[in-house]
């Protein structure tokens, strides 16, 4: 979210910044800038677009602790049982029961060229070593936030969302997953509406 709004500030910003210099100067020192005008408001817009998955992963995190997780199966095909784009996938432990794994996608691509590189299966063995091991807050049943750690492994760094997609046509019910009652309530706190109760 921090820098959401940095990058928000320093686009904006330093657009007026500049503007306000072009008028006091000379007319070549608005042809320098001239770039900048043009690319700043789509830099300003961008920013913009970024901000829903804030909040998203903001909700998140208030109702769901971080786990570190080692060894998450992933990959960049697609899931057959999953509706909708998917842009890749981790699986994580259902709560209710450990030995099942449930997929979650990755529903857009903005800001996933990162991910995708170390997924990648001719992906170097060192950038698939960076997300051997990942951050994850969440209910694999519902939602959830994936995370890289940092160098040292101390905290998360590159934080996206991934969403549970499976198609309700293919029979499945949250309670065949065993979430009670509560638990689809702490997913509703994290931004989710499931209509299957």
């Amino acid at each position: 979210m921090a820098m959401n709004v940095t990058g928000l500030v320093g686009w904006s910003g330093g657009w007026v910044v500049l503007l306000g210099i072009s008028t006091y100067t000379p007319n070549w020192v608005a042809w320098v800038f001239m770039p900048y005008f043009i690319y700043g408001p789509y830099r300003v817009l961008t920013q913009l677009k970024y901000f829903p998955a804030a909040f998203l992963m903001f909700r998140i995190l208030r109702a769901y602790p971080w786990q570190i997780i080692r060894g998450a199966p992933r990959a960049l095909t697609r899931r057959p049982e999953v509706v909708g784009k998917q842009y890749g996938w981790f699986e994580f432990p259902n709560p209710a029961c450990q030995q099942q794994q449930l997929p979650l996608v990755f529903p857009r691509h903005l800001r996933r060229e990162w991910w995708s590189r170390r997924m990648a299966p001719r992906a170097k063995p060192r950038l698939k070593a960076d997300i051997e091991t990942v951050w994850f807050a969440g209910d694999p049943r519902f939602i959830g936030l994936v995370a890289a750690p940092t160098r040292r492994g101390t905290a998360p760094r590159r934080l996206h969302v991934v969403e549970q997609r499976v198609g309700a046509e293919s029979g499945w019910r949250f309670a065949d997953w065993g979430a009670t009652p509560e638990d689809i309530e702490r997913g509703r706190r994290a931004g989710v509406y499931p209509v299957h109760p």
